[in-house]
């Protein structure tokens, strides 16, 4: 059995073709050739989802959900209720997790049946996202 170096000695050690029909290609031209054909495309994008910072969703204790039901049986008691920051958490649609989101408004209505609370600002917010509630306005109930 003959191996490469014996089958292919002719060309091995014979100079490198050079045309003569024009000047020679940079590499930056060259890889220009191949870019639209790129082996990965997508890739880039596909790296910067994944990191993509998510956290996982806050469960609050029974304490804190009594302080948020204050806090909403307040705001709705009201005729006018005072501006307040409400934020939720809101689920990542492509991966695990979320991030919590703060809107400021007024609360305009609570919607049971879908539960959710609508504010002047256009949000709307389920009250099983709610995280907290908070107004320097909103007197002690």
């Amino acid at each position: 059995m003959r191996n490469a170096k014996d089958e292919y000695s002719d060309i091995i050690d014979a100079p490198r073709p050079v045309s003569t029909r024009g000047k020679r290609m940079s590499r930056l031209e060259r890889a220009a050739q191949f870019a639209p054909f790129a082996a990965l495309s997508g890739y880039d994008a596909l790296v910067a989802e994944a990191g993509r910072a998510t956290e996982a969703a806050r469960c609050l204790d029974e304490d804190r959900r009594e302080e948020l039901d204050r806090a909403l049986r307040c705001l709705l008691a009201q005729d006018r209720p005072p501006e307040a920051a409400f934020t939720w958490f809101v689920p990542d649609p492509k991966k695990p997790g979320g991030s919590a989101v703060t809107a400021v408004g007024r609360l305009l209505r609570y919607d049971g049946l879908a539960r959710v609370l609508r504010l002047d600002s256009g949000a709307e917010i389920p009250l099983d996202a709610l995280l907290a509630v908070e107004s320097p306005d909103l007197p002690g109930c």
